[in-house]
C-alpha cells in the first residue's frame, strides 16, 4: 500500500495532541477488550469443551473489531497529518 507523507512539516495544536491521544488510548482499550474475550473463551472452551460451538462464534467475531478500531484511529491520524494512503 503506498503511503504519501506530506513534505512539509505538520503542527499540531495541544487540543488536537490531545484528542489524538484520547482516540490511541480507546483504541488500545478496544482491542484490549477484544483480545480479553477471545482469552476468556478460550479459557472456557478448555473448561467446559461443550462450549466450544458457542465460543467460536464470539471469537470469530473479535478480529474484525480489531480492524475496526484500528482503521478508524488509522483515519483520523492520516487525516491529521495529511497522509494519504492509496
Amino acid at each position: 500500500m503506498p503511503v504519501e507523507i506530506p513534505n512539509t512539516p505538520k503542527t499540531l495544536s495541544a487540543e488536537e495532541v490531545t484528542e489524538l491521544d484520547k482516540q490511541l488510548a480507546q483504541m488500545r482499550h478496544d482491542i484490549n477488550n477484544h483480545l480479553s474475550l477471545v482469552t476468556a473463551a478460550v479459557e472456557i472452551m478448555r473448561l467446559k469443551p461443550e462450549t466450544a460451538e458457542r465460543m467460536i462464534e464470539n471469537i470469530a467475531k473479535q478480529p474484525n473489531r480489531i480492524m475496526s478500531s484500528m482503521q478508524d484511529f488509522t483515519k483520523e491520524f492520516d487525516q491529521q497529518f495529511g497522509i494519504t494512503r492509496d
